[in-house]
């Protein structure tokens, strides 16, 4: 919890501007939304997998 909150201290506004415009150079205006969606489906599979476990743990418990 300490170390979240010396991360959140040290990240504000300013550097926050630059790491997108650092991004904005490096990948371009036209790449960005698709780096997104290829983020959000990784993000949905992880979210899915996670569930999934989660319904299996359930039903071996329940048979034991």
């Amino acid at each position: 919890m300490n170390a979240l909150y010396i991360f959140l201290g040290v990240v504000g506004a300013p550097q926050v501007i630059i790491i997108v415009v650092v991004i904005l150079l490096l990948f371009g205006g036209k790449k960005i939304p698709e780096l997104m969606r290829g983020l959000g489906s990784g993000i949905k599979e992880f979210k899915k997998a996670t569930k999934d476990d989660d319904d299996d743990s359930k039903l071996e418990e329940g048979k034991k």
